[in-house]
């Protein structure tokens, strides 16, 4: 059981990266752009991969109607919260509780997870549809209706002249290894435990 413990303490304190390292970039390339344009995304902030790349990207998309990146949003607060009590939940277990409370927290982690990228979907969607009907440029799609755009939740994307990339970037990792520490440390004290009986 003791090795289960470590290894599902150490999974716990792996997600404490994610204070460290960005979650996710977003990059756009285009012809006008030698450099381009990039916004790490952290629990609790945005940032410029180069600088002034998201004033750049605000002045761009401002002429399509596209809302300007903000300072602040209500995840910033959210976010950083959950990741703290998860991680102190999850050292906790790992210190007292039974190899089989290990599980409980990857599914929680699990369903924090998809519900994070569920809002980062959404947030997407809204800031690529949700246009200024006064826009100084108006695209529309063959059918006559109002152009989106929308990065890509993953991956790689085609938007006008732009090129758009969105990827995971370190502390996702952190958050993942972490995530499938807990899963590991489940199975090596069930097999522990086996082995007592």
């Amino acid at each position: 059981m003791k090795n289960s413990r470590i290894i599902m303490t150490l999974g716990a304190l792996l997600i404490l990266g994610l204070f460290v390292f960005p979650l996710w970039n977003i990059t756009l390339e285009a012809p006008q752009y030698p450099i381009p344009l990039g916004m790490d995304i952290y629990i609790y902030d945005f940032a410029d991969k180069n600088p002034h790349d998201i004033k750049n990207i605000n002045l761009m998309n401002h002429y399509v109607g596209m809302k300007y990146i903000p300072e602040n949003i209500p995840e910033f607060k959210i976010f950083p919260a959950v990741i703290l009590v998860m991680s102190l939940l999850g050292i906790i277990l790992g210190l007292k509780a039974n190899y089989k409370w290990f599980l409980g927290w990857f599914l929680l982690m699990a369903l924090l997870a998809a519900a994070g990228i569920y809002d980062f979907y959404l947030w997407g969607h809204d800031y690529g549809h949700n246009l200024d009907p006064k826009a100084i440029m108006k695209f529309t799609n063959p059918d006559g209706s109002v152009m989106g755009f929308q990065p890509p939740l993953f991956g790689s994307k085609d938007i006008l002249n732009f090129r758009a990339h969105s990827y995971p970037q370190l502390g996702a990792y952190f958050l993942a290894f972490g995530m499938v520490l807990s899963a590991v440390a489940f199975f090596v004290g069930r097999r522990a435990s086996k082995s007592k009986t």
